[in-house]
Formats: C-alpha cells, structure tokens, sequence
C-alpha cells in the first residue's frame, strides 16, 4: 500500500487559489502612477492572457509538487524474520583471581580472563543468527548486554570488561539467579545459560543450589566451565615448586548444576579445552525463532517531483513560443 511520510502537507494545496482570492489585483492603466500629469506612454500590445491549457498545467504541476512533498512511499506487507540460532546468555566471572597467569595462548603465557577474552570472542564470532546476552559477576552479578542479535556489541563489551570491576569475590549463585530472570520471558527451549568460573562461591546472598533449582523450574539449561590450570610452576623462599591454583575450584557444585538443569559441566585446564568446550556447547540444536517482522519500504516521491518539473518546463515553453509568436505579429 501507498502511505505518507508527512501527510499534513497537504493543507498546502489550496495556497496558490487563496492567494490569488485574497491579494487585490490592480486594474489596468492604474498599475504605473507617472509623476507629471501631461506625460503618456505609448500604447503597447498587452500580453495575452492565459490559455485555459496553461492553468490546467499549472495546477497539475503544483498537485504533484505538493504530493511529492508529502513523501509518498510503497509499504509492503510485514515479512517475518526466521532464524536457526539460540539465544543464550553469557556469564563471565571476572573475580580477582581471574587475573592468575596459569593459562596458555598461543605459545605465550596469559590470565585466566585473557584466555575467556580470546576464545569467547571467537565464539560470538561464529553465533550468526542466535541472540547473545552478557551477564559479568565478581562479589555482585551486573547483566552488561540483554539479550541482542548484534554480536559484536557483546563482544565489545566483554573485552572492555576488567578483573575486579564486580569485586573480588565470587557470587555464583546471585550470577545464576539473574540470568534465569532474564531469561524466563524466552521460549524454554531458548533458555540456555553458558556460566564460566573459576572459583567457589563465597560471596552475594543466594546459594547456587536454590538458584539452580530456580532454573531447574523455568527451565533454563545452565552449562558450567570450570577454568584453571590444576599444575603451575611458582617461585618462593625455597625455589620454585608445583601447585594447583585450581585448589579452590568447586567442581562438583559446577558439575551438579549442570546435572540438576539438564546441561553440563567442562573442565578447561588450557585453553584448548576451553576451545573445546565452547564448540561442544555451539553443537546444541538449532531452534526457529521469530524475529522482528519487517515491512520493506520504497520512496515514491521522484516520480510526482519528475512529473510536476515536466509540467512547469511546459508551461514555460509554451510561454516563450507565445511570446516569440507575438514578437513576429
């Protein structure tokens, strides 16, 4: 159907007819007032007036002037966007101890959350069509990105993220219960919940096991990463010497939420199983969902603007030819 953009516009049509009604016209012979009584001007040939032909153009070329002014449009019928992607919500632990260089990247040794910042962006990368929300959490759980389709946007705010913002400590369970409200309102096959930690909870005032039994009842699939490396050479007093850094990674909470809501639990030790948990969780069954409906839309003004142009170009030819006419009489 044809629309308009500004349809008050139209109010303009009736200017060029109440103008001539209400500005007075001046008979002829009283048009020039001479200073001197005595002195005439000679006789000419008055123009013509205007042909019956000429005001129809005229008024033509103003209703498609002002009908090209009102911005006419095409819209078309609504189309429904479909996709074949899920929509997942992220959530980061970003607790001091994110920062333990046990990690590996490349070759070259990096932080926990350098590792999450790496293969997670290029696990948003790949999420074309699914729509990604993220959820950061220290001694507090902040959402950062609801629920989108633009990717990037979630990408750039998890490497803008820095360790400690949320506080030093870990509130798993605060973190779980703030992505379940997010995403209750979704399809209960688009509840998915991918938590990455690399701790235990100690910190925020819901316990993980009621937050997951929360989840449980809304149906939220909660998949846990555990990250940490379980070896890792340090220096002290007496030289250096093997520790787990992990000690304090509570696995089996990780591995029973994961159980209770019908996910399940990845222990990433390098990043390679990092990698490798984040493609098993891409693996999930793609969904149909209902995007926004767009109506496409097609600018109709340059045809009534060309058409009102063309009639004026008339109107002024055949002015001149008259003119011309006249001047050879």
């Amino acid at each position: 159907m044809i629309s308009m953009v500004w349809p008050w516009l139209a109010l303009a049509l009736p200017l060029p007819w109440i103008a001539r009604w209400l500005l007075p016209r001046t008979p002829p012979g009283r048009s020039l007032l001479l200073p001197f009584p005595g002195l005439q001007l000679q006789s000419t040939r008055m123009a013509p007036a205007r042909a019956p032909l000429t005001w129809l153009l005229l008024s033509l070329a103003w209703l498609a002037l002002v009908f090209a002014a009102m911005r006419p449009e095409w819209v078309g019928p609504p189309r429904s966007e479909r996709g074949t992607g899920r929509a997942m919500m992220l959530a980061v632990d970003i607790s001091g101890s994110m920062n333990t260089d046990d990690m590996r990247l490349g070759g070259q040794p990096v932080s926990r959350f350098g590792a999450v910042e790496a293969i997670a962006g290029d696990f948003l990368q790949r999420r074309d069509g699914d729509e990604l929300g993220l959820l950061l959490f220290g001694s507090q759980a902040f959402l950062v990105t609801p629920l989108t389709y633009d990717l990037s946007a979630v990408e750039q705010q998890l490497r803008s993220a820095t360790v400690g913002l949320a506080g030093g400590q870990t509130a798993i369970g605060d973190a779980i219960a703030v992505a379940v409200k997010r995403l209750a309102a979704l399809p209960q096959q688009a509840r998915v919940l991918i938590l990455l930690t690399d701790g235990v909870n100690n910190a925020g005032s819901i316990l993980p096991e009621d937050a997951a039994r929360a989840a449980k009842s809304e149906g939220v699939r909660i998949y846990t990463i555990g990250i940490g490396a379980d070896r890792m050479r340090v220096d002290g007093f007496f030289g250096s010497q093997m520790v787990n850094p992990s000690a304090d990674l509570d696995v089996g909470m990780l591995t029973d939420i994961a159980k209770q809501t019908g996910g399940r639990f990845f222990r990433a030790t390098d990043s390679r199983e990092l990698a490798e948990a984040y493609q098993t969780i891409a693996q999930l069954e793609p969904m149909p969902q209902q995007r926004p409906s767009l109506r496409p839309r097609h600018e109709l003004y340059p045809w009534p603007l060309g058409v009102s142009m063309l009639l004026w170009l008339l109107v002024a030819a055949g002015s001149q030819w008259r003119a011309w006419r006249s001047a050879r009489a």
